[in-house]
């Protein structure tokens, strides 16, 4: 896979993409990360990129002529190219998976007021948001994206049935995860002096009953911290 990201302030992403799954994912060969300044493709010496609203209104847009260049320029066969918005659809664990099945994806990290709609109404096949708020740039939304969705691509987890048996999949049906426990199996408390001890099903090795108290934990959590995906 394939990942253009033409933003404003393209040293927002050199940390979080050399990090954890991102750079595995990078050093793999599994996902092409590219970073583009939009002001590659700026106008005249100064390299602007935003321009005055017409109508009147606080702030600026971000101009057409450098959006244009750089989707024409980055383009490709297969692509899908992501605008990052608070009018966008509310981004959800499917939209992470079916992105993922992507071979080249462009996400435009806006900024200021937003993009001269003609760039919305020529260049974007998707717009996306992450939460009813506003924040200063797209840069975070469209890392989050990036993070949710390179998750799913083949060859990045270590273990495939991370990716399918986690919160909001498919397997627990959308709902939240089950609890999890590690070593030791039985757990002092060192405050009340109390043994915390690891359910015993989980210790009979007995994988039906295992799956089965799974989602009937998934079920629970749910149903106390988020009764609307019930």
């Amino acid at each position: 896979m394939k990942i253009d990201i033409i933003t404003l302030f393209p040293k927002y992403f050199t940390g979080p993409l050399g990090q954890s799954m991102m750079r595995k994912a990078a050093e793999s060969g599994a996902v092409d990360f590219n970073v583009h300044d939009l002001r590659k493709w700026g106008i005249g010496k100064r390299r602007t990129v935003d321009g005055i609203p017409y109508g009147g209104g606080a702030g600026m847009v971000m101009r057409p002529e450098p959006l244009f260049k750089a989707f024409t320029e980055l383009q490709s066969p297969g692509m899908h190219r992501i605008y990052l918005t608070p009018q966008g659809k509310r981004f959800e664990q499917p939209d992470a998976e079916r992105l993922a099945k992507h071979k080249h994806l462009i996400l435009l990290a806006g900024h200021y007021e937003g993009i001269d709609n003609r760039v919305r109404e020529r260049h974007i096949d998707e717009e996306l948001s992450i939460g009813d708020y506003v924040l200063t740039g797209g840069e975070l939304p469209a890392l989050m994206v990036i993070d949710a969705l390179v998750r799913h691509v083949p060859g990045v987890l270590g273990d495939e049935r991370s990716g399918k048996e986690e919160t909001f999949s498919e397997a627990l049906n959308g709902g939240l995860e089950y609890p999890h426990y590690t070593r030791p199996e039985i757990f002092k408390d060192p405050q009340t002096k109390r043994e915390l001890k690891v359910p015993d099903v989980l210790l009979t090795g007995h994988h039906a009953d295992i799956e089965k108290w799974r989602k009937e934990q998934s079920g629970k959590v749910t149903k106390i911290r988020r009764p609307d995906l019930g």
